[in-house]
């Protein structure tokens, strides 16, 4: 199913000429230096494609042949490949690493011009290639080191050819093209046949699928989600590709398809933890692309996207958009994770455009929570997340949840109770219960209350609700409001009661609340302004009514009430009051 989906999304955007893949048999990929020759093949300069200063600099994409899959020996990509095996000019290393065998590196070169020597008519008599061919026969080192670009050379970046006054390289030339086009059909055709598990035809059977590229953790090199390298993976004494069968085109088409998916820069990739996701649909839509900035973290050069984005979302759902023009569209959102050579698929969603963007409102609806008017309106998915993880860092986040997240966000199912259970122990870890952790236990008990009883009525509410009984709820109200006290009581004080018993108090609060009560009556006297002292002692009052006996332990769920109670009473503390209008004045 998900190679099929990968493959109709390559047809899809080959129809498309405006944003078309590579045709079968190239590859789009970033060349930092042309090498420019003329008919004659001597050389005339050497371009530097790349664009933006220091690391930053980005090299041009052209389309080339389909690099080979490279391994110890020694293996040439046709027209285009590094310095090495272009110029046979050894690498650049560091004083501790290995220097670059001559004789190798000869052998590598030798090898790049006997694959452009074997490329048959017409295209051997192109005068483009005759050009290449004379530049490879007659150039030397000597005179490229002569030039600014040589530093550039010694790092071992990819080169490709062009004739002066043309814009497209030497392999982009329509007879060159053609030909390398003819020359991969034929070498897929006198592959094994076999009937292909994408298109079901009798096709000649990828041995070694293209490598997959982009996926966070991975293989710079690119990996595969399709290999056999084991015995212990074989069957029936099928080897390598054959275990799986997929034909030369489709493995082309669906390996395509993915890294433009996966590619720099692309609008329709997410990275969630250690999954890195993309989307797409059936057919044209803005959701695929709209999806990324509605869970992504906003560029800095744009900081209002994200949350424009969400609102024309609910603006979307609401004007029955979603309902009359895409609703039906299927949707597709593959999560990839690294695993050594291999890609693992984390996850695998098929939905429709309808359903994800009620799924996507539900979700924003469950963790809305009252904030403070400078904080985000709408929580991109990154800040959710590593608001659960050690020190606040991405790669502390816990394996597994970010995938678990994104699938329960998308097929509107519960939150992973792990999500729960990782924004409690944060709060209970660091004393701080900030507004991305609140937003995450709200949504977590909302939707898991909605779900599991859909009569019952919402419990948890976006701001400070005095309503509220559950035990949990109440006592981190009344936590907030001791802490409070305290400040009151003693302004400027360093560490609070939140500091020394917020854990205590939210798993055993019999062990503790006695203590806070009647330490509460000391800081109360202490109080000048007698009126907020009987403000106060009102307010503990409704709360303890409402609580009874105080219990000796806390669920994981009234953990996480009791959070959001302290969070809500914190809250309502600084929300500006509006002014009271006497009875019986008409103003």
């Amino acid at each position: 199913m998900i190679l099929q989906a990968l493959y109709d999304y390559y047809q899809r955007k080959q129809a498309d000429p405006e944003d078309a893949l590579p045709p079968f048999g190239f590859e789009w990929k970033e060349i930092p230096l042309v090498i420019e020759i003329d008919v004659d093949g001597r050389l005339v300069q050497i371009e530097d494609t790349r664009s933006g200063e220091g690391r930053k600099k980005q090299a041009r994409a052209f389309l080339v042949p389909q690099a080979v899959k490279k391994t110890s020996g020694i293996a040439s990509n046709l027209l285009w490949d590094n310095a090495e095996y272009v110029l046979a000019i050894p690498r650049k290393v560091k004083k501790d690493q290995k220097k670059p065998d001559p004789a190798r590196v000869l052998q590598q070169h030798e090898a790049f011009v006997e694959r452009i020597r074997s490329l048959p008519e017409p295209a051997a008599s192109n005068p483009g290639i005759v050009a290449v061919l004379a530049f490879l026969e007659n150039f030397a080192c000597r005179d490229l080191v002569r030039l600014p670009v040589w530093k550039e050379l010694r790092t071992n970046p990819n080169l490709s050819f062009r004739l002066v006054g043309e814009s497209a390289l030497v392999c982009q030339r329509p007879v060159v093209k053609d030909t390398i086009e003819r020359l991969a059909e034929e070498t897929a055709n006198s592959k094994d046949k076999g009937i292909c598990l994408i298109t079901g035809e009798e096709r000649g059977i990828s041995r070694l699928h293209p490598a997959i590229k982009g996926v966070w953790g991975a293989q710079t090199s690119g990996a595969n989600i399709i290999s056999f390298n084991l015995d212990a993976f074989r069957s029936w004494c099928k080897e390598q590709g054959n275990n799986a069968p997929v034909g030369e085109r489709p493995a082309f088409a669906y390996t395509t398809a993915l890294n433009h998916l996966l590619r720099k820069g692309s609008p329709q990739r997410l990275q969630v933890g250690d999954s890195s996701t993309v989307f797409w649909a059936e057919r044209p839509t803005e959701m695929e692309s709209a999806v990324v900035d509605i869970f992504g973290e906003p560029p800095k050069d744009d900081p209002d996207r994200q949350t424009q984005k969400v609102a024309a979302l609910f603006k979307s759902v609401d004007h029955g958009r979603y309902v009359r023009d895409d609703a039906n569209t299927r949707f597709f959102v593959l999560g990839l994770s690294p695993n050594a050579a291999r890609i693992a698929v984390r996850f695998w969603q098929v939905t429709t455009v309808g359903k994800l963007a009620a799924h996507i409102v539900q979700h924003f609806e469950d963790i809305r929570i009252v904030h403070s008017a400078k904080q985000q309106e709408y929580l991109p998915l990154f800040r959710l997340l590593t608001s659960t993880a050690l020190q606040g860092k991405a790669d502390n986040i816990p394996p597994n949840l970010a995938g678990d997240t994104l699938r329960a966000i998308l097929e509107g199912c519960p939150y992973p109770r792990t999500l729960l259970a990782a924004a409690v122990q944060r709060c209970r870890a660091e004393r701080e219960i900030s507004y991305p952790r609140a937003a995450l236990i709200k949504g977590c008990l909302a939707r898991a209350t909605r779900i599991s009883n859909p009569e019952q009525k919402e419990e948890l509410t976006v701001s400070l609700d005095p309503d509220n009984t559950n035990p949990g709820y109440r006592l981190g109200r009344l936590f907030a409001v001791l802490e409070k006290i305290q400040e009151e009581a003693s302004p400027g004080i360093n560490a609070t009661i939140r500091d020394r018993y917020y854990g205590s108090a939210s798993s055993t609060p019999v062990a503790v609340f006695p203590t806070l009560i009647k330490l509460s009556k000391h800081h109360l006297s202490k109080l000048e302004n007698k009126g907020r002292e009987v403000n106060f002692e009102r307010l503990l009052g409704e709360i303890i009514d409402g609580i009874g006996d105080f219990p000796p332990h806390l669920s994981l769920e009234d953990q996480g009430r009791f959070a959001i109670g302290y969070y809500h009473q914190r809250q309502d503390f600084f929300r500006k009051r509006e002014p009271e209008i006497p009875q019986g004045d008409d103003q």
